[in-house]
């Protein structure tokens, strides 16, 4: 089976037409290849401030319409389905990064996706569009992910639209823009662009983001590494 390997952003494989710089796709066919044999659920959070994105996401990996792009809700959206061999759990949220959303509204929604996703996440699927992505969103998108956890971010992948105007260079280009450059480092370089993205590679970068932490749900992501030779509860 491939390997996946962590490329560090200067030395990532040049795809594409112009000189925007992905990372080397894998491709696996099951997904019982990419998580624990043991593993028989996987759950993933939507987070980003378009739904409609968000729920193009949602429905690519599930393989069909189970989120409205055209009606976003007020309130979190929970959808299982079955992805080859494996349960997946998606939790859809509403625009957490909203400039007007109170401190109590916020914190309730993560608190209803918490209880959602219970036992907990395994990851943070973090759909961002580019060109907008501005230093106050990567502020309002870090307070909800350590609303959840200060491991969160060990737990994310971050998916990258492509951009409305798409020129030679334009996608390096917006990657290299602070705030996207720094929550994709906050991330450990993890993330894809939507353009084009298959669900095998999707999945496999999740499986390995599974592996990394040892199968761990975000409940457990903060234990002492004390307790990292006793296997993970899943």
């Amino acid at each position: 089976m491939a390997a996946y390997v962590m490329i560090p952003p200067h030395s990532r494989r040049m795809e594409g037409p112009g000189p925007s710089l992905t990372p080397a796709p894998m491709r696996l066919s099951r997904s019982y290849e990419i998580l624990p044999p043991s593993m028989s659920e996987l759950r993933l959070v939507l987070l980003g401030n378009s739904w409609s994105d968000r729920s193009s996401v949602g429905n690519l990996i599930l393989g069909q319409t189970q989120f409205n792009p055209e009606e976003e809700p007020d309130t979190c959206q929970r959808v299982r389905g079955q992805v080859e061999e494996k349960e997946v759990v998606l939790i859809n949220t509403p625009d957490l990064l909203h400039p007007h959303i109170s401190q109590h509204k916020l914190t309730q929604h993560v608190e209803n996706c918490v209880r959602l996703s219970d036992p907990g996440p395994h990851v943070f699927l973090l759909v961002l569009q580019s060109e907008d992505f501005t230093e106050e969103l990567r502020l309002r998108l870090c307070r909800v992910l350590e609303l959840f956890s200060d491991r969160s971010f060990d737990q994310s992948l971050v998916l990258i639209s492509t951009p409305r105007e798409e020129i030679p260079g334009s996608m390096e280009q917006y990657r290299q823009h602070p705030p996207l450059k720094d929550l994709i480092r906050k991330c450990r370089y993890r993330f894809l662009w939507l353009k084009d993205l298959e669900l095998p590679e999707l999945l496999t970068r999740l499986g390995q983001i599974v592996k990394e932490n040892r199968g761990e749900r975000l409940e457990d992501s903060a234990q002492s590494s004390s307790s990292k030779d006793d296997p993970p509860n899943i």
